[in-house]
């Protein structure tokens, strides 16, 4: 499949944006203004798509104009057949050993915590570890895959936990599709499975954003599905199919023609290329066999999607080939986990991960960070290659109607950014979002890091003395992570100290570089006492050169480097390394590249524990010196001798 990069710049615009330092103006309601239509039966959907591909001569697209304010509050439009209630009510806060984005939203992950038990997804098998009793223990292990299947040409990255169920979710190329395999899991840790499922899907894989979501018992699952012009467009449709053993896979749609959705302005113009049903699911993963619904939203194949605690937005950029000057450049689309039918806005530019979104719900706004030029999104490797300039969006749902509207131009504040930063890495932290990158894989001396106000105010320019390659949030305060010549840097930014944001204490770790990219990667335990994070540990895996007697399998080996913060001040914390010596053909069949990275660290209680591949290993961590290895246990399935 091409990707096609088409300059989404904000040309002719910036005259019309606010100034930097302003306040993004908003409207006083919050309702959505309107919301997207739905097509009336399957006939109408069918013939919209045919026509579309044959390029038949249509209307002219209706002008774009501003939004006016919603003065009423008309009864929400509803999605006709759609079983609703797809998230009745939000989950208490919960402990997690994931870094997730947003509280009480689980990300698919590889590894889970439940009660005393560690569940670990690793190269297409799932394996369990006691923690029970102050010990590490191995416990059982299974294939991630339904049996009686070899696995081979699958995928199987994320893994969610819901009580005694075990989620796995991965992209079968072989059978094609989406798989989410059920595994009980008893008190003791041992794994049964219990059955499998196929969603209709392409490839879901991002470098950075995750496909799942676990929000109570609800599983929200993200998938692209592209029209193949040589089929009926309707099998397309969103689709479930059960896994029988020696059966064929029958699929049968979860969503009809109306919940089918599309902005008003695309049914009327060819300019635009609709080649892609973005599709939102939800399954009940408590029900004894797995139920789901979905809607979808058809446009163009550039997306970039973020799930918030009660919508899931998608924000869907349309390559033109000959951009138009003076319109909009794609939609953003509020996707509400309710019987309320989506909304959308036409907007400008384009964010370049899930990082560049924040739905504050105390004040009704969704903040976007987008840029100038932002590829085909989050798919595949897109968000490593964003250009152009940057703004702050922040839109109400009184901007989110039928999609025939666009986004008023004083809901832009343009920032300053830095040329050439090709690698791009956005943070909202607490009112405030932080950003900035560089060339892709730069070892940089110094780089600009800036930090803007969310309601208006100057922006910071900071200094940081090291590439910025990851932006997290350590409690209040935020910490940048990257490349320097003499190895991996850290620079925390205080935003809680109640004056101008400012680069806080410095941390060079020397002769090394991050060992993974993803954000599961990093965590953050602030120390009980602290929890606005002025105190607290970082760990984060880094690369070290192997063993030479091992370099021939890997090139490099992982540690996993723990980092105490005192009073916003860090200090060496050691590294629990990996033991090359411990490194086993593992006969692996299915999903035998680690996309998703393989090593953790892992918080539970006052206890230290890093994942590095097949190696688990405790360690025993004060708040100030080194950390010192008190267990290790290897849970690698012994189906072949040691490496020689």
């Amino acid at each position: 499949m091409s990707v096609r990069f088409v300059r989404l710049a904000f040309a002719g615009v910036a005259a019309a944006l606010l100034a930097p330092g302003a306040t993004c103006a908003v409207p006083p309601r919050n309702v959505a203004s309107g919301h997207l239509t739905a097509f009336a039966s399957a006939a109408e959907l069918r013939a919209f798509l045919r026509r579309l591909h044959a390029a038949a001569p249509v209307p002219p697209p209706a002008p774009v104009m501003a939004a006016p304010v919603a003065t009423t509050s008309a009864p929400p439009a509803k999605v006709e057949g759609y079983t609703g209630d797809m998230i009745n009510s939000l989950p208490q806060a919960f402990a997690s050993i994931t870094n997730n984005q947003e509280a009480n939203v689980d990300e698919g992950d590889i590894v889970k915590l439940r009660g005393d038990i560690l569940v670990i997804l690793r190269r297409g098998r799932l394996f369990t570890v006691s923690i029970a009793g102050g010990r590490i223990r191995p416990v059982d292990s299974i294939n991630a895959f339904p049996p009686g299947v070899t696995g081979e040409g699958d995928w199987y990255d994320e893994m969610l936990v819901d009580g005694d169920r075990v989620i796995v979710v991965g992209y079968s190329y072989e059978r094609g599709g989406t798989e989410i395999n059920r595994f009980r899991l008893d008190s003791a840790g041992r794994l049964s499975f219990e059955d499998a499922s196929h969603l209709k899907s392409n490839d879901y894989y991002s470098s950075r954003n995750y496909a799942s979501r676990l929000i109570g018992n609800r599983l929200i699952f993200y998938a692209p599905l592209y029209l193949d012009w040589d089929k009926d467009p309707l099998e397309a449709l969103p689709s479930l199919g059960r896994w029988r053993r020696g059966a064929k896979q029958v699929f049968r749609p979860i969503a009809t023609a109306r919940q089918i959705y599309i902005p008003g302005s695309f049914r009327r113009t060819r300019d635009v290329e609709i080649d892609t049903l973005h599709s939102v699911t939800s399954c009940d993963v408590t029900a004894p066999e797995l139920s789901c619904t979905a809607i979808g939203v058809l446009g163009p194949e550039a997306r970039t999607f973020y799930v918030a605690a009660d919508s899931v937005y998608l924000w869907l950029t349309d390559f033109w080939d000959n951009p138009r000057k003076g319109q909009a450049d794609g939609f953003a689309v509020r996707m509400p986990f309710s019987p309320e039918a989506p909304s959308a806005t036409a907007v400008r530019g384009a964010p370049v991960d899930q990082f560049s979104f924040r739905s504050d719900a105390s004040e009704g706004i969704l903040n976007v960070l987008v840029r100038g030029e932002g590829g085909p999104g989050d798919w595949m490797f897109g968000p490593e290659r964003s250009r152009g300039g940057v703004a702050l969006v922040r839109a109400r749902l009184a901007d989110f109607g039928d999609g025939s509207r666009e986004l008023p131009r004083d809901r832009y504040r343009p920032l300053p950014h830095s040329t050439g930063d090709s690698s791009f890495e956005n943070r909202f932290a607490g009112p405030y979002v932080v950003y900035g990158g560089g060339a892709f894989g730069e070892r940089s001396r110094d780089s600009a890091l800036f930090v803007a106000p969310l309601h208006g105010g100057p922006v910071a320019r900071l200094r940081v003395p090291h590439a910025v390659e990851r932006i997290d949030l350590m409690g209040r305060d935020a910490v940048v992570i990257g490349s320097a010549p003499e190895g991996l840097g850290f620079t925390s930014v205080e935003l809680a100290s109640g004056g101008p944001p400012r680069l806080g204490d410095h941390y060079l770790h020397p002769r090394s570089a991050q060992g993974e990219s993803r954000s599961h990667a990093f965590f953050f335990r602030p120390d009980p006492s602290t929890p606005d994070g002025a105190s607290g540990t970082i760990g984060l895996p880094v690369a070290r050169p192997a063993d030479r007697a091992y370099q021939r399998f890997f090139g490099s080996s992982v540690a996993m480097l723990f980092l105490h913060r005192n009073d916003r001040l860090f200090s060496a914390g050691g590294a629990l390394a990996a033991q090359d010596a411990n490194a086993t053909d593992d006969g692996c069949t299915a999903s035998c590249v680690d996309w998703y990275g393989n090593a953790r660290p892992i918080f539970v209680g006052d206890r230290v524990f890093a994942l590095m591949g097949y190696e688990l290993v405790e360690g025993r961590l004060g708040r100030t010196g080194p950390i010192r290895e008190v267990a290790r246990v290897s849970f690698a399935p012994r189906s072949r001798p040691p490496l020689p």
